[in-house]
């Protein structure tokens, strides 16, 4: 199969924020013509599978303005400081949104939220060894992130949540999912998290 090489014509910026750039692009397609797509680039993120000595996994219920609603989550976040090596970014946000650290880190699985339209991307981790946070250490959370719960499920309960449709997040049904697979298999795919 022969691939044709895909060529952006033109840019428009449409956005810049804080979060997100908006694009609208001219690109040429397979078939010959050239048509509009609207291109999100985002910052990115990075998630944590936290699994206690237990086989208990880490999820917060957090408000989600975009879909007016309250998900179940993996603690996760941007990558909005400049130069933070992903794992480092990976250890704040459970930090912050969890209130643990982790004594082992591996590398789980890397994901693309949504490519239709963004390049987002998400990096997640399996975080293993956990300790909690000392109270006077703790992140002072605020706006979406005042009321984070945080409730711990077995693997396999978790798993059985996104059949039930309790849990809808992309990247923590994937992040659950590649755990699961991940200690089904002896923890023999996980990858070191400098690769």
């Amino acid at each position: 199969m022969t691939a044709f090489v895909h060529e952006t014509v033109s840019r428009d910026s449409r956005y810049s924020g804080p979060i997100f750039e908006v694009f609208t692009d001219r690109v040429t397609m397979s078939g010959g013509n050239t048509v509009t797509r609207d291109i999100v680039q985002a910052k990115g993120a990075v998630g944590v599978v936290a699994l206690d000595d237990v086989g208990r996994v880490a999820l917060i219920c957090q408000y989600r303005h975009a879909v007016g609603a309250r998900l179940w989550e993996l603690p996760a976040g941007l990558r909005d400081v400049a130069g933070e090596d992903l794992v480092v970014g990976a250890r704040r946000e459970l930090a912050e949104e969890a209130d643990l650290r982790a004594g082992r880190w591996d590398q789980l699985i890397d994901l693309h939220t949504s490519p239709g339209f963004t390049d987002e991307s998400i990096r997640l981790f399996l975080a293993r060894d956990l300790t909690a946070v000392p109270e006077s250490e703790r992140h002072s959370r605020t706006d979406e992130e005042a009321d984070i719960e945080l409730h711990w499920f077995d693997l396999d309960e978790a798993v059985a949540m996104i059949f039930r449709g309790d849990i809808t997040n992309a990247a923590a049904v994937g992040g659950l999912f590649a755990a699961a697979r991940a200690r089904d298999e002896g923890w023999a795919t996980l990858r070191p998290v400098t690769s």
